[in-house]
C-alpha cells in the first residue's frame, strides 16, 4: 500500500492544468458501447478509475488505441457478451463503482446488461435503485442475486420501450445511465426530475452529435425520440471541476499564489462563489483562474449577521464532492461556518483526522460540521493519516501541505483513483510530496 509523505508550510507558485472530469469520462466512455462506429475521446484523465473502466472495455471486445497523450479512440464493433458470465468481470466490476455506467448502453442495444455490485468510496449508501428502476420502466426485466451480488438487466420484449418517468432522486449516473439506454428505445422517453450537471449535457450533447434526439438538454426535463441506431463521433471532456476547487482550496490554505488554466468558467456554476464566501479572492483571466497569495481570508455571514451554512444540492447547488475541500479549507479562515453535508452520511467522519492536526471542528452528527477557523494563528501540524476515500483523501492533502512539519497519508491509491499523478503536479509548483511504495 502506498504512502505520501507530506512536508507542509511550502508556498506554492505557478499555473496548473485541471485534468479532464473523472464523473464525465466514466459516462462518456461507457457511452462508446451504443455504436459499432468509432468514437474518439479527448481530454481523458489517466485517474485509476477510468484507466480500469477502460481495461474493462476491452475485455468486452472494445477496440482501444491511444492516439495521443490524453486522447483514444474506441471501436465496440465486437462485444463479447459471454465475458459478462465469467468471474473476471465479476471481480474487476465488483472493483469500480463506475462498471454501473456500461448497463444501459448494453441493455439498449444487446437486449441484456449484467453487472456485480460495485464498489467506490465508503461515503455512506449510494443506492442503485433509480437506475434499475427507470430500466424498468423502459420494458426491462431486473434479477437481483443477493448470493453472488450480481444484478441482471434483459428486455423480454426484445427491444426497449419510451416512457415517462419522474426520478425518485435527481441522481447524475442513474440519469446518465437511462438516457444512454432511451436513445435506443422505441418511442419517446420522458424524463423528470432528472439530474441536470454540466457533464450530463456533455453525454446528452455527444448523443445528439452520434444521432440521437435529446431535448432539453441542461433542464431537470429530458426528452427522448429513440432512434435505430446511433453512429461516431468525436468527444473533448471538460475540466474537472473538483480538482480547480481543490486548488482553490489549497492555494488558500497555503497562501500561494496559483493560476489554474483553462477552467471552463462558465461550467462551474457556483464553485467559485461558494469559495469567495469563505474569503478567498479570485481573478478571472479569461478562462484562467487566479489566486494571489492571501495570508487572511475571512469568512462571510448571512446578511443578518447570523453564521454562514454551506449545503450541498443536486446541480445547480454546490457539489458533494467539493464539501469535503470547503470543510479543510475553513479550518484555516477566520470566522465559523456549518458544513451540511446532506447526501452521504459518512463523507465526514475524515474530521477526526484535522482534529488531531490541531482543526477547531464541532461534528454535530454523520451530516454536520460546525467549523470554527484559526485565522492561521494556530498552524496545522503533521501527523499519520489514512485516506479513506477520494475527495477526503484530497482533503487531507491540502490539510498537510498546509500543516508545520512532516504528515504521512495512506491508502492513497484512494486519492490515485480521481487525481491524475497529483504529486507530480504539485511538486512542479513548489510542493514536497514523495510517494512511498
Amino acid at each position: 500500500m502506498s504512502t505520501f509523505k507530506v512536508t507542509g508550510g511550502k508556498k506554492l507558485k505557478g499555473e496548473i492544468i485541471p485534468q479532464g472530469a473523472k464523473n464525465e469520462a466514466l459516462q462518456i466512455i461507457s457511452a462508446v458501447l451504443l455504436t459499432p462506429e468509432e468514437i474518439v475521446v479527448n481530454n481523458i484523465p489517466a485517474i485509476r478509475d477510468v484507466l480500469k473502466l477502460i481495461e474493462l472495455l476491452m475485455d468486452l471486445g472494445v477496440k482501444v488505441s491511444k492516439i495521443g497523450e490524453e486522447s483514444y479512440s474506441f471501436k465496440a464493433d465486437n462485444i463479447n457478451l459471454d465475458y459478462l458470465n465469467s468471474a473476471d468481470f465479476k471481480l474487476k466490476g465488483a472493483g469500480l463503482r463506475g462498471s454501473i455506467m456500461i448497463i444501459g448502453p448494453l441493455l439498449a442495444r444487446f437486449g441484456k446488461g449484467y453487472i456485480p455490485s460495485p464498489g467506490g468510496d465508503k461515503i455512506g449508501r449510494r443506492r442503485l435503485d433509480t437506475h434499475f428502476i427507470g430500466f424498468m420502466k423502459l420494458g426491462a426485466k431486473f434479477e437481483y442475486l443477493p448470493e453472488e451480488q450480481f444484478y441482471k438487466v434483459s428486455t423480454p420484449a426484445g427491444k426497449l420501450k419510451g416512457a415517462y418517468m419522474l426520478l425518485d432522486e435527481a441522481s447524475v449516473t442513474g440519469t446518465a445511465n437511462i438516457v444512454m439506454a432511451a436513445a435506443l428505445a422505441d418511442g419517446v422517453t420522458t424524463i423528470y426530475n432528472a439530474a441536470c450537471e454540466p457533464y450530463l449535457q456533455q453525454l446528452c450533447k455527444m448523443l445528439n452529435r452520434m444521432g440521437a434526439k435529446i431535448t432539453g438538454i441542461g433542464s431537470n426535463l429530458l426528452t427522448i425520440e429513440g432512434v435505430d441506431s446511433l453512429g461516431g463521433t468525436e468527444h473533448t471532456m471538460l475540466p474537472d471541476m473538483i480538482e480547480i476547487g481543490s486548488f482553490i482550496g489549497l492555494a488558500a490554505m497555503t497562501a500561494s499564489e496559483i493560476t489554474i488554466k483553462n477552467c471552463r468558467i462558465p461550467e462551474l456554476g457556483v464553485i467559485p462563489d461558494i469559495f469567495r464566501r469563505l474569503g478567498i479572492q479570485l481573478e478571472f483571466r479569461g478562462d484562467d483562474i487566479y489566486i494571489p497569495s492571501q495570508e487572511h481570508y475571512e469568512i462571510d455571514t448571512f446578511i443578518d449577521g447570523s453564521i454562514l451554512t454551506i449545503a450541498d444540492a443536486p446541480w445547480p447547488g454546490f457539489t458533494p464532492d467539493l464539501i469535503s475541500i470547503i470543510l479543510v479549507t475553513a479550518t484555516q479562515a477566520r470566522g465559523n461556518v456549518l458544513i451540511h453535508q446532506k447526501m452521504f452520511e459518512s463523507r465526514l467522519f475524515f474530521v477526526d483526522n484535522l482534529i488531531d492536526m490541531g482543526a477547531k471542528i464541532i461534528l454535530c452528527d454523520p451530516h454536520r460540521a460546525n467549523v470554527m477557523g484559526l485565522d492561521k494563528k494556530m498552524p496545522l501540524k503533521g501527523i499519520t493519516m489514512s485516506s479513506p476515500d477520494i475527495r477526503a483523501g484530497v482533503a487531507m492533502l491540502i490539510a498537510a501541505m498546509s500543516a508545520n512539519g512532516v504528515s504521512t497519508i495512506k491508502n492513497i491509491e484512494q486519492i490515485d483513483r480521481g487525481y491524475q499523478h497529483i504529486d507530480k503536479r504539485l511538486n512542479n509548483i513548489g510542493a514536497e510530496i514523495v510517494r512511498l511504495d
